[in-house]
């Protein structure tokens, strides 16, 4: 197998030469892929594992399970594993949110509104911006004895503008398309968080 992998390096360096006397890329493509996902597996080897829904130990509610499908959808795209039934896969990945914070950015006073082109009511502050900060867990633990086979710490952060509706001196939020502006945010954060979980938990084994 040694042997096998060796000489598929060797070809791979002889059509990187080819590239740059502008023969074809056609082949550096397979190089590329053989050396990427085909290269990576699970801890010990394993074919099958389980992704049962993460658990969400924060205040927002359902964004389990962006975390949960953008995990399954990586393994399903990479075929590194197939994602089997809990009482059949030999292992099983455990995930948890364990916090979402949003900070405020970008403050007007409305006593001190300074340089700002917003003007807001007396005694009033308009947020113009959240920082938003999370931060999960995963785990693979094989089903037999309980080990914990692999765990990493997974930490993001976005930006997002505070929805302003209606006119500039006077201000009012909808807090249902503030709530929609979060999720959104934590969906696209949750698809880089477990893409970077799925290439930590499959590399070098």
């Amino acid at each position: 197998m040694k042997i096998k992998l060796q000489f598929f390096k060797f070809i791979c360096v002889l059509a990187l030469l080819a590239s740059a006397a502008g023969v074809s890329g056609l082949f550096l493509t397979g190089c590329a892929y053989r050396f990427g996902y085909m290269q990576r597996d699970l801890p010990g080897g394993y074919k099958e594992v389980a992704i049962p829904v993460f658990q969400n130990k924060t205040g927002q509610v359902a964004i389990e399970g962006y975390f949960t499908n953008e995990l399954i959808r990586q393994f399903s795209r990479s075929q590194v594993a197939k994602v089997a039934d809990p009482d059949h896969a030999p292992v099983t990945i455990e995930g948890k949110i364990n916090s979402v914070e949003f900070i405020h950015r970008g403050q007007v006073d409305g006593n001190n509104p300074g340089d700002s082109q917003v003007r807001n009511p007396e005694n009033t502050v308009l947020t113009l911006e959240y920082r938003v900060l999370v931060n999960a867990t995963v785990l693979l633990r094989r089903n037999s004895d309980q080990k914990v086979l692999w765990q990493g710490a997974f930490d993001n952060e976005s930006v997002y503008s505070a929805p302003q509706v209606g006119i500039k001196i006077a201000n009012s939020v909808n807090p249902l398309y503030n709530n929609s502006a979060r999720v959104d945010v934590i969906a696209r954060m949750a698809r880089d968080m477990m893409a970077e979980a799925h290439d930590r938990m499959t590399e070098n084994f």
